[in-house]
């Protein structure tokens, strides 16, 4: 019997988002955070940045959610690569999370990361 439950979002950056990228697989469950840069009403497509990195959310799943440019935003959803290579995450949960530090948010990234691959090398 296969499973139809809904993946939890692996903890990306959105540098990590490339075409030879383990995480960038039609249908990955991602959740990426960054700011806001653009926002369409008219198409429903935000593009968050994260350094010299961004990426194109479709939001037009999301409810109660007001964007601002210049605020900072998370977003849980699969990942969907366009035929020229073009990748859009398209959103099922999205949350302002302002006041975050992404220095600090890159470093706990990399502790969960190198903890786990010590962990799944013991097991």
């Amino acid at each position: 019997m296969a499973s139809s439950a809904i993946k939890s979002g692996t903890l990306v950056s959105l540098q990590d988002i490339y075409p030879s990228s383990p995480f960038f697989k039609q249908g990955a469950s991602l959740r990426v955070t960054g700011k806001l840069q653009e926002y369409s009403v008219e198409t429903a497509v935000a593009i968050v940045i994260d350094g010299n990195a961004n990426l194109k959310i479709n939001t037009q799943h999301l409810r109660d959610l007001s964007f601002r440019v210049g605020s900072f935003y998370q977003f849980i959803g699969e990942l969907l690569i366009q035929p020229d290579n073009e990748a859009i995450l398209q959103a099922r949960v999205g949350r302002n999370v302002d006041g975050i530090d992404l220095n600090l948010y890159h470093q706990s990234l990399q502790l969960l990361r190198q903890f786990q691959a010590d962990h799944l090398s013991t097991t």
